[in-house]
């Protein structure tokens, strides 16, 4: 089982930038695509982002496209999240997981989620 803690969420303006991290402990995730997601009050968790176990494929969902970045350290157990040019439709408790799954988009194919870590963007 792997555990995973996410952090560097926080409140800021339209435009501004934030990283996110999500530290792994336990069983090694080197092995496995990883991904993060978002939850906005009232709404689905949604599909963020996903790198695969060697960094070496990303996917993104359209909304974020061309401002969010995706990032892995392995020897670090950690996974990144750039988030550059934020709008208020960004805010949301963002999430990591581990893929355990076949489908990268669906949340129903990650385990291992993180407690989430806030982030407000305000206009």
């Amino acid at each position: 089982q792997v555990q995973l803690v996410e952090s560097g969420g926080g409140l800021v303006q339209a435009g501004d930038s934030l990283i996110l991290s999500c530290a792994a402990s336990g069983r090694t995730f080197s092995g496995y695509t990883m991904g993060w997601f978002r939850q906005a009050p009232g709404k689905e968790r949604e599909f963020v982002a996903a790198i695969s176990w060697s960094g070496g494929v990303t996917y993104y969902a359209d909304s974020v496209k061309g401002r969010f970045t995706i990032s892995r350290d392995n020897a670090k157990n950690t996974v990144y999240l750039q988030m550059n040019s934020l709008k208020p439709e960004d805010t949301a408790d963002y999430y990591c997981a581990k893929k355990s799954g076949a489908a990268v988009t669906n949340r129903y194919d990650y385990d291992s989620w993180g407690q989430g870590t806030q982030v407000t963007v305000s206009s």
